[in-house]
C-alpha cells in the first residue's frame, strides 16, 4: 500500500490550493451571504480545464485520475464548498456520456462539456420519490423518431446555469422491478416543453441555485437516449454516483479541514484567563478529535478514489467515505463554533458558513441512512455464509 502521491497528483493538489487561496477564499463569505453565483470563478475553472478534469483527453478532457480529482475537490471546498458543487453535477453528466454514450454522443457533447461551454446538470431526484429513485413518476414515451418527456424533478443543482441535462425517466412503467424501466436522456435547456422552475431557498450551499425542472410534452430526438438501449438509466446513474460520492466525501473533508484550520489558528490568538485558549485541555481535545477525523475521512475518500482508478466497483468504499465524512463535517463545524465561542455564531467568522454547508452532506447525494443500507448490502455480499 503506497500513500505517496504521484508528481501529477501533487501538481493537481497545489494548483487547486493556489487557485482557492487566490480566487475563492477572498470572495466566499461575501458571495455566500448575498447568495450570489460565482460566475468569474467558474469561468476561471473552465480556463484551468477543471470542467473536464476526469474526462477523456481524446474528447478535450484532462484525463486525471480520481485521486487527483478528490485532492482538487478537497482544496476547493476548503475555500467554499459551493464551488465544488458546480463541478459535481457537471462531471456526473460527462461521466455518464463518456462511459455509456454512443460515439456520436461523445463527439457531439464531450468536447464542449470538457471546455465548460456546456455546463451539465443531473435531473434525477423527484419530490415524491426522494431516496426511492425507482418510484419516480417522470416518463419518456417513444413517438416515432422522438421521445416525449413529462414530469418534474426537484432539488436540481446547476439548474439555473446549466444548459445540458442528463434526465432520468421511465420508458416502461409496467416492468418489475421498476428500475428496469428507467432510461437516461440528454436534454438541452432550450428544448421546447422544458423549463427551469422555482428557485428553492436553502439553509446553506449558497450561490449555486437549486431549482425544480418541469417537463411538459418535452420532445427530444431518439438519439438523445444515452447509450443505445432503454432501461439502463439507473445503472448508469448509480455508477456516476460513485464519482459523485467521492466528490461529496472530498467536499466534506474540505469543509471539516476549513473548520479545523480556522479553529486552531483562533485558539492560539484568543486569550482567556491569562492564556491562549489552546492551552485548555477541553480545546485541545476538540482539536485532536477534529484532526484525527479529517485524516481518517481523507484516507477513506482516497481509498474509494483509488479503487475507482483501477476500474473496480467502489460503491462500498464510496458509501463508507461519504457516510463518515458527512457526519465528520457537521461535528467539526459545530466544534469550530464552540471554539470560536460567541464569535462563531456571527457572520464575522466563516465557521457559521461551514456548519450551514456541512448540513447538506448527510442529506445530499444519498442520505446517511441510504449509505448505511448500501454499505450493509455490500457487506452481506462480501461476507455471505
Amino acid at each position: 500500500m503506497d500513500f505517496t502521491f504521484t508528481d501529477e497528483q501533487q501538481a493537481a493538489q497545489m494548483m487547486a490550493r493556489r487557485f482557492t487561496e487566490k480566487e475563492i477564499i477572498p470572495i466566499a463569505d461575501e458571495f455566500d451571504h448575498e447568495d450570489k453565483y460565482p460566475a468569474e470563478v467558474a469561468d476561471k475553472m473552465a480556463e484551468l480545464g477543471l470542467f473536464g478534469i476526469i474526462l477523456p483527453p481524446e474528447y478535450g478532457g484532462m484525463g486525471m485520475d480520481y485521486v487527483s480529482y478528490a485532492l482538487v475537490i478537497e482544496e476547493i471546498s476548503r475555500g467554499w464548498m459551493s464551488i465544488a458543487g458546480i463541478l459535481n453535477s457537471h462531471l456526473m453528466v460527462g461521466y455518464m456520456i463518456a462511459n455509456y454514450g454512443t460515439e456520436e454522443q461523445k463527439q457531439k457533447y464531450l468536447p464542449d462539456i470538457s471546455s465548460g461551454e456546456r455546463r451539465g446538470s443531473l435531473g434525477l431526484t423527484e419530490a415524491e420519490a426522494g431516496s426511492d429513485t425507482a418510484s419516480m413518476k417522470s416518463t419518456a414515451k417513444r413517438d416515432g423518431d422522438d421521445y416525449v418527456i413529462n414530469g418534474n424533478k426537484m432539488f436540481i443543482t446547476n439548474a439555473e446555469r446549466g444548459n445540458t441535462f442528463a434526465v432520468l425517466a421511465k420508458t416502461d412503467t409496467q416492468i418489475q422491478p421498476q428500475h428496469r424501466g428507467i432510461s437516461a436522456f440528454i436534454v438541452d435547456k432550450e428544448t421546447p416543453g422544458f423549463t427551469v422552475g422555482r428557485k428553492i431557498e436553502k439553509l446553506g450551499y449558497k450561490g449555486l441555485r437549486t431549482c425544480e425542472l418541469v417537463f411538459e410534452d418535452c420532445r427530444i430526438p431518439k438519439d438523445n437516449l444515452i447509450g443505445d438501449k432503454e432501461g439502463q438509466g439507473l445503472k448508469y446513474v448509480l455508477n456516476g454516483l460513485e464519482v459523485g460520492r467521492i466528490n461529496v466525501a472530498a467536499r466534506a473533508v474540505g469543509v471539516a479541514r476549513a473548520a479545523f484550520e480556522d479553529s486552531i489558528k483562533y485558539a492560539q490568538q484568543r486569550h482567556q484567563f491569562g492564556q491562549p485558549i489552546c492551552q485548555f485541555q477541553a480545546i485541545q481535545h476538540k482539536l485532536a478529535e477534529m484532526a484525527t477525523g479529517i485524516e481518517a475521512g481523507r484516507l477513506l475518500t482516497l481509498m474509494a478514489a483509488d479503487k475507482k482508478n483501477r476500474g473496480e466497483r467502489c460503491d462500498l468504499e464510496a458509501g463508507m467515505a461519504k457516510l463518515f465524512t458527512s457526519e465528520l463535517s457537521v461535528k467539526a463545524s459545530l466544534e469550530g463554533i464552540q471554539i470560536h465561542g460567541g464569535y462563531g455564531y456571527t457572520q464575522e467568522f466563516s465557521v457559521e458558513r461551514y456548519l450551514r454547508d456541512a448540513c447538506l452532506f448527510p442529506v445530499g447525494e444519498g442520505t446517511s441512512e441510504i449509505q448505511k443500507m448500501v454499505i450493509a448490502r455490500r457487506l452481506l455480499e462480501k461476507y455471505k455464509i
